[in-house]
């Protein structure tokens, strides 16, 4: 049976009244875990090059994102340490399981005192080999990681770690385009990405507004074990993640459908999505785009451990912090 993931990412605004009704109602919409992101606004790391960013001949080379914004966008965002114990209650009182995302090895410790099963690692630390080698060392009993802008040759050494330490996995296609066109879809990767491990899953970024649920089912009937999907309570025009998040009405259409019998699905699939083939499949073996490089550049080492001196310590550096 696929497993669902309801994306809290940043919708819940750092408010606790929203977090609850959100795990609420995740739980209600049939979503098997609920997932928070474990990120610091303090652990930001601030580069140089990405205060003014850069364009040349009308292209842009380097995104323009610079540290204070940033800052100040996400430290009201923050979840402290007993929100992440409020958010594992709250799981409990729904029933439904609780997940995160790490972003930094500082964080491990903290997260193995509580009571997450699985944990999931982002796109952009799939190639951080430090930070994945101490997860697969740390008895969780499952990682999920999302395989974003991460070039083949990362992804299989991520795989040859893990199945050394005999670590329990998921691998999550994933495309770093937010939102994620049909066209870009590429879900023949799927196929690759079994070849490494047979439990295999999607990050789905599309535009649900647009496209519905057919990324996600489609993953599904190809193979996916898996569905993460952005979720939220709020209207989508109020949240930086709204483009490609789920309400709790779509949340549920996308579980049922997920969850449907092959032949329910391939019913769908025949009288809903004709582009299926054409626009979907795209390559198993293709080169990164643009769009992706670009933020490949900037997110890994977004963030990062700090020593006591204040040097960054990103999760890829084999160092003490």
């Amino acid at each position: 049976m696929t497993d669902i993931i309801a994306e809290l990412c940043q919708n819940h605004q750092g408010d606790k009244k929203i977090l609850d009704e959100m795990v609420a109602a995740a739980a209600e919409s049939g979503a098997d875990f609920a997932k928070i992101q474990s990120m610091q606004s303090s652990e930001i790391t601030k580069r140089d090059r990405f205060e003014k960013g850069l364009i040349e001949g009308g292209k842009t080379k380097v995104i323009k994102r610079p540290y204070q914004d940033e800052f100040n966008r996400l430290k009201p965002l923050d979840l402290s340490d007993d929100d992440h114990h409020f958010f594992i209650e709250k799981c409990g009182k729904y029933k439904i399981k609780p997940l995160t995302t790490i972003f930094t090895r500082q964080r491990l410790k903290f997260l193995k005192t509580l009571e997450f099963k699985t944990i999931k690692v982002s796109s952009f630390d799939c190639a951080s080999f430090k930070l994945v080698d101490e997860l697969a060392n740390s008895n969780f009993d499952r990682l999920i990681i999302s395989t974003g802008a991460t070039y083949d040759r990362e992804i299989e050494k991520t795989v040859n770690i893990l199945k050394k330490r005999n670590q329990k996995f998921t691998l999550l296609h994933c495309i770093s385009i937010y939102p994620t066109p049909l066209k870009e879809a590429h879900l023949s990767r799927i196929a690759y990405l079994k070849k490494l491990n047979n439990d295999v899953g999607i990050s789905d970024h599309s535009n649900y507004d647009l496209d519905g649920p057919k990324l996600s089912l489609a993953a599904v009937y190809f193979g996916a074990t898996t569905v993460e999907k952005h979720f939220t309570l709020l209207e989508k025009s109020k949240t930086k993640d709204g483009v490609v998040s789920v309400n709790p009405s779509e949340l549920k259409e996308l579980v049922k459908l997920c969850k449907a019998s092959k032949n329910d699905q391939k019913k769908y699939i025949e009288d809903n999505i004709p582009e299926l083939e054409k626009i979907m499949l795209g390559s198993s073996n293709r080169e990164l785009s643009d769009i992706e490089l670009l933020n490949r550049d900037y997110y890994q080492g977004r963030f990062a451990s700090f020593n006591n001196k204040g040097v960054p310590i990103f999760n890829w550096e084999d160092t003490k912090f």
